[in-house]
């Protein structure tokens, strides 16, 4: 059977790609691993395939030691990966995505961290199959970075540790230029210039957070995507971060230091949500 055609999603992180990972674990046409993001090619970009396979390993010998040992398919697809990554194979890594199939036309793998790989090998992925399509989720700058600085602030803290100000300082720290895997991971500019030089554009779909959760946006996806238009749980949220406004003065000084962003998007998108503009024009 030839290798179906395959979704790559990059979306950035907090930006709605574990809702449309769990949309299309449970869509019909679409075949998914029960691993959440499978992270081999930026492992095997950056050489740590092997720490990828012993942290592998390590879940699965923890789900495995569970009593009773539970059921399902989860245990196998840990244990297929880690054996991915000792390989460092492609061919295996297409296999992986294959096993279990069946006649579904699509299979696919929503590793956000994706959006961080080079160029070229975006462009090696693109080129795996005959048809390998590739989704990319934008959200409000601000936004997706106080949702993003909430989370590593949740696992961070110690319990009972009130989320408030630790998530102040780590916002602090972003806008005088630290924390760079947060404010790496939500640079458009970078992520869409690489990711627009590689892919062929009628293989490529950018769609926004704000306007995800809806019934024309799910038939637009599936129409890109080639599989049944399927009605979505939309006002379901997967993985949301805990409550916690931001500061007047922290949005303020986030917006103007996330101005090249919104400017970038409008620049090259042409449009930027109705939610985007009060943050874009308010600095």
């Amino acid at each position: 059977m030839a290798v179906a055609r395959i979704l790559f999603g990059l979306g950035a992180p907090k930006a709605g790609t574990s809702w449309l990972g769990r949309y299309l674990a449970d869509h019909p046409d679409c075949h998914m691993r029960s691993v959440k993001e499978l992270h081999f090619f930026d492992a095997l970009e950056e050489g740590r395939l092997e720490r990828e396979r012993i942290l592998l390993e390590e879940k699965a010998a923890g789900l495995a030691g569970r009593r009773p040992v539970p059921r399902g398919t989860r245990l196998a697809d840990l244990r297929d990966l880690a054996g991915v990554m000792a390989s460092g194979d492609e061919a295996a890594y297409l296999a992986y995505l294959e096993k279990g199939r069946g006649a579904r036309p699509l299979v696919a793998d929503i590793t956000p961290a994706y959006g961080l790989l080079p160029e070229a090998r975006l462009r090696r992925m693109a080129g795996l199959a005959a048809d390998v399509r590739f989704v990319y989720l934008l959200r409000d700058p601000v936004e997706r970075l106080w949702s993003h600085v909430r989370m590593i602030a949740r696992r961070r803290a110690a319990e009972g540790e009130a989320l408030g100000p630790s998530a102040g300082r780590i916002l602090a720290r972003v806008l005088k230029g630290g924390e760079d895997h947060i404010a790496r991971r939500g640079d458009y500019r970078a992520v869409l210039g690489r990711v627009r030089a590689a892919i062929d554009p009628a293989r490529l779909w950018l769609a926004f957070y704000e306007e995800l959760f809806s019934d024309e946006t799910v038939d637009r996806l599936c129409r890109f995507l080639g599989i049944a238009p399927r009605p979505a749980q939309l006002a379901l949220r997967v993985h949301a971060g805990p409550e916690l406004p931001m500061t007047d003065d922290q949005r303020t000084a986030a917006a103007r230091w996330l101005a090249p962003q919104y400017d970038y998007v409008a620049d090259r998108l042409g449009r930027v949500p109705a939610a985007w503009q009060a943050h874009r024009m308010g600095v």
